[in-house]
């Protein structure tokens, strides 16, 4: 009986299988060992692409930073209708999304909390969210000061609702959502304020 075929793994199967067991484990669960048996191959594979875990570590947060702005930039980019725009990508972060997506964000930033690389990389994932919000914000004809408050409220509503289970708190949840949208992105007050 023939042998199957043994499995090659680059760099970036070893990287993506540590991100699979970020999300399930924490930082403290990627280990050689569970990933090569999670992978079923040998731990000499990992040594031909890493140095060690921390190279290990340093291409994880590497590559899920890349992805993260990549992601950033192209629900952020100028469209022509910002409101528009803005409404999609409030859509898109708070709609019920990949949980292993909504999991690695959370890995990512309990390990920012104990390491001073992660802590940095995931500041600057957030820089970028918010500047990239923030200039849709201006596009849309909003002063500064309102632009950068809007961009911090936007990502503090999409990753609260991610790691909330609101369907039973209210009856519409779907309403709220939206007047939460309307909060969020309109460049006009959504109520007609009261006559004096």
């Amino acid at each position: 009986m023939e042998k199957p075929p043994r499995l090659q793994l680059d760099r970036d199967a070893w990287i993506q299988a540590a991100l699979d067991t970020l999300a399930d484990e924490g930082v403290t669960g990627v280990r050689v060992e569970v990933l090569a048996k999670r992978l079923h191959v040998t731990k000499g594979s990992f040594y031909w692409h890493f140095k060690d875990r921390q190279d290990l570590l340093s291409g994880v947060l590497e590559t899920w930073k890349d992805g993260r702005i990549r992601d950033i930039v192209k629900q952020t980019r100028p469209t022509g209708d910002e409101e528009a725009q803005i409404f999609h990508v409030i859509d898109v972060y708070s709609a019920s999304r990949n949980r292993k997506g909504i999991l690695i964000e959370l890995a990512m930033r309990e390990w920012a909390r104990r390491d001073a690389t992660a802590a940095l990389i995931v500041e600057e994932v957030d820089a970028w969210r918010l500047r990239c919000a923030r200039e849709l914000f201006l596009a849309s004809g909003m002063p500064m000061h309102e632009a950068s408050t809007r961009s911090m409220l936007l990502y503090a509503y999409v990753f609260g609702v991610s790691m909330m289970n609101c369907e039973k708190f209210d009856g519409d949840i779907a309403r709220m959502k939206d007047d939460i949208r309307q909060l969020i992105a309109c460049n006009r007050p959504t109520t007609t304020p009261p006559q004096t």
